[in-house]
């Protein structure tokens, strides 16, 4: 592998420079590095083979993180923005695909990246951390003192900021001239405090980075195919093992078990509940051991491989004994909601009439409805919401539907005071033509049959 070239240019922030080589970048056809003792995170061979068995192409990875640079600085560039600083890791996964205790930075915000308008990435990585990007020739150069929050930064907070926004504004000088526009995804207050005395125009990076993600690249859907085929694999582990006498807690291990073992990396939620746990929605997994004639419920909110969403409901019933009426009419009336609203998809659709021409609930089922009718999905639950008329806020979704947009298209289907309630949910690619439903996972016959 090439070696890389580090030169210390200020120890108090610990800057490092990098030049790379391509050289480090081989990979074979089907996305797997060539050297397996690379740092870099991803599929493991069980994946890859289970993929290609499926006909499922795995993504080009240099070609994805290039256009992922380039959507990003294409925001930038159409709000004359200078920059972009980013804490969020997600949104720093995105741009520079760049990946450190993602669970752990997204409450110890220690992680920074800036991308500027001409397509300059400069990490700010937790300390001793620069390996980790070394394979990425996007990645221009690694510095470290991002971390002035109290925990790492104690009655110093202050000061650790100044110098990190001080940093942050070389930076900005050195590639954006007079641009002084910069936009901020989210910060702890000493640090804005910190930018703002500088004098830079501070502006919403969380708009920005929606807006680049929201459109998926072929290497992105193909991304989030093999998310989806992880996912489901460990949804139908979990249907094999869904049976009385079993806690709900075991059935959720299943999940995060087949989707670690092939390369995927944790779960957003717990979101699991059985029999009267099911109503109202939103309960976690715990330890209630499921009986016969039980509805069970989940949604599985997996971060899978390449750090891509799977996000999916269904609701099974378990044991040999026949549904009750009530049974299936909650889980029809949820499966007739979500189908209805699925055919509405097209590009050019405004997220408006999403809202409007959406089927509309029975009237018993409105006070416990869902948060969202549909919700963009990529590397998580993503922009846009498309709200039920109840929630609908005037003048803050006037978009359209275009192609390479992924939502969630879902439903809570429970009357308040009822004994069970029912969740479905599917993942859906907007097409030029229509729509392409990117789930497979089967509904519970047993529940559609009257």
């Amino acid at each position: 592998m090439a070696s890389d070239q580090f030169s210390i240019d200020n120890p108090k922030i610990g800057r490092s420079s990098r030049t790379l080589s391509a050289d480090n970048l081989a990979v074979r056809p089907d996305g797997s590095p060539d050297d397996p003792d690379r740092v870099e995170t991803g599929p493991t061979a069980l994946a890859f083979a289970e993929w290609r068995c499926a006909g499922i192409t795995a993504p080009n990875l240099q070609r994805m993180r290039q256009t992922r640079l380039d959507r990003t600085v294409a925001e930038l560039q159409k709000r004359d923005l200078g920059g972009i600083l980013l804490f969020d890791p997600l949104n720093i996964r995105y741009a520079s695909d760049t990946s450190n205790m993602q669970l752990w930075v997204a409450h110890n915000p220690s992680r920074a990246l800036l991308v500027t308008a001409d397509g300059h990435m400069t990490l700010w990585d937790f300390h001793g951390c620069d390996h980790l990007s070394s394979y990425l020739p996007l990645v221009k150069e690694v510095r470290h003192g991002a971390g002035f929050f109290y925990f790492l930064a104690g009655d110093k907070e202050h000061e650790i900021a100044r110098s990190f926004a001080a940093d942050v504004d070389s930076v900005l000088r050195e590639r954006c001239g007079s641009n002084r526009r910069l936009a901020v995804d989210k910060i702890e207050v000493e640090g804005l405090r910190g930018l703002d005395e500088l004098g830079l125009d501070i502006h919403s990076g969380q708009a920005v980075m929606e807006h680049a993600r929201s459109i998926k690249s072929v290497d992105e859907i193909n991304a989030m195919r093999c998310a989806i085929d992880t996912c489901q694999r460990g949804m139908l582990a979990m249907h094999a093992a869904a049976k009385t006498g079993i806690a709900e807690v075991e059935l959720w291990a299943l999940l995060h078990a087949e989707n670690i073992k092939r390369g995927g990396e944790w779960i957003e939620t717990r979101i699991l509940s059985s029999g009267p746990r099911t109503n109202p929605w939103m309960q976690e997994a715990g330890p209630r051991v499921l009986k016969d004639g039980d509805l069970l419920a989940y949604d599985t909110d997996l971060v899978g491989p390449y750090g891509m969403c799977a996000d999916l409901s269904r609701t099974l019933y378990i044991g040999e004994s026949e549904p009750t009426t009530e049974q299936k009419r909650l889980y029809q009336t949820a499966h007739e909601h979500i189908q209805t609203n699925m055919q509405m998809l097209a590009p050019g659709v405004s997220f408006r009439e999403l809202t409007e021409r959406g089927q509309k609930l029975p009237d018993e089922f409105i006070a416990q409805r869902y948060g969202v009718m549909m919700h963009g999905v990529g590397l998580c639950d993503e922009w846009p919401a498309i709200l039920y008329p109840e929630d609908f806020i005037e003048g803050a979704f006037d978009y359209e539907l275009q192609p390479g947009m992924v939502l969630c298209v879902e439903a809570y289907i429970g009357a308040v005071g009822g004994r069970e309630g029912v969740k479905l949910e599917d993942q859906v690619l907007v097409t030029e033509s229509g729509f392409e439903n990117l789930s497979t996972v089967s509904f519970e016959e047993r529940l559609l049959a009257n």
